[in-house]
């Protein structure tokens, strides 16, 4: 069935809260339960809890937030809780953080990047200068540089998951993509709103993607490189 998150996922132990990956639920429920499970843990407890390395004082915390053990966490970054980030990850100089976000351990998020309402599971990669909204990730997923997760229809309607198993209404306006374990997005590719991609399957870089695409795939566009005569230019 390849709307059930166990299609995608085989590794609910690298997700660090509990809760969030059950037996028979779809890929998009975990995302569902991100918010909730955050306000539990931390939003009603008012945690802010930091046991990692801040590497400068310019790191910027707003609300609620708890951030793992050997951590490390670069100039310029803002958290926007309520965020929970796992042990041993890696957070580049400039990252944004946004409210809704779960990341597990031994994950990395890159220069300049945005992470808004996702679920990384442990050890998924994030390059620099991406944008990865409303997704899951799974454990060992990779996005490249200059990533776009689109996140939002045109007319900004809810968004309608179009898997081989039937259409699954998502009951909201805002929904990235779901990637699966050990599958990577190359540089400068775009999902649009509810993709859902299969485990190890890679899409090559400036390839745009919408719906469902199955597990152990490579995804691209076909295309010709034409050449050319060109005169000798001297450049001062």
């Amino acid at each position: 069935m390849t709307s059930r998150a166990s299609y995608y996922f085989n590794q609910p132990a690298k997700l660090p809260v509990e809760g969030l990956m059950t037996d028979g639920c779809a890929a998009f429920e975990i995302l569902a339960r991100a918010k909730p499970l955050l306000a539990k843990l931390l939003a009603e407890k008012n945690v802010a809890e930091n046991h990692g390395t801040l590497k400068s004082e310019s790191v910027y915390f707003y609300g609620n937030y708890y951030i793992g053990a050997g951590t490390v966490i670069y100039n310029n970054v803002t958290i926007i809780g309520p965020v929970f980030i796992g042990e041993n990850c890696e957070i580049m100089p400039g990252a944004t953080i946004r409210p809704g976000s779960i990341i597990g351990n031994k994950c990395s998020i890159g220069h300049g990047s945005e992470v808004k309402h996702t679920v990384m599971f442990g050890g998924a990669k994030v390059a620099s200068l991406a944008f990865v909204g409303d997704s899951v990730l799974g454990a060992s997923a990779r996005i490249g540089s200059g990533v776009i997760t689109a996140n939002r229809r045109f007319d900004q309607g809810n968004v309608t998951l179009k898997l081989p198993d039937g259409a699954f209404e998502v009951g909201e306006s805002y929904f990235g993509a779901v990637l699966g374990d050990s599958a990577r997005l190359g540089a400068n590719c775009v999902t649009q709103p509810g993709t859902h991609i299969g485990p190890y399957t890679w899409v090559f870089p400036l390839t745009n993607v919408r719906g469902f695409i199955p597990r152990e795939k490579r995804a691209y566009h076909a295309h010709s490189i034409m050449t050319e005569d060109n005169g000798i230019v001297e450049l001062a």
